[in-house]
């Protein structure tokens, strides 16, 4: 599936190192639980747990402008959230398959599994 912003709704966890390297504009959105971030996080992201998204959404606003690329664990709960912010109205919004476990295990492997 492509977004009318002619971006892929999935991205690997190598196409998002690859993009977080190339991009300043990009936001790595972790919609995972605090005990969750607590146990393992990728340093560049911004933490918005997806149980607090909706009452949050002033500062998911605030990224409008950028390309939001959305993990949690495994890639359900940030598929998810990526959908929800698309019919919210956000054009650049994808979900990192595979999440921070793909990550740990074929980015950066002193990112802890859990």
């Amino acid at each position: 599936m492509s977004l009318g912003s002619g971006l892929p709704l999935e991205i690997s966890v190598e196409q998002t190192q690859q993009v977080l390297a190339d991009d300043d504009a990009l936001v790595l959105l972790d919609c995972r639980e605090q005990d969750e971030y607590n146990t393992a996080k990728i340093e560049a992201a911004t933490f918005i747990p997806m149980s607090e998204i909706q009452q949050r959404i002033v500062e998911v606003r605030a990224m409008a402008d950028k390309r939001i690329v959305v993990h949690c664990h495994h890639g359900g709960r940030s598929l998810q959230v990526a959908q929800w912010l698309l019919s919210q109205g956000f054009q650049r919004v994808q979900n990192m398959t595979g999440g921070i476990d793909a990550w740990s295990q074929r980015i950066d492997p002193n990112v802890p599994r859990y």
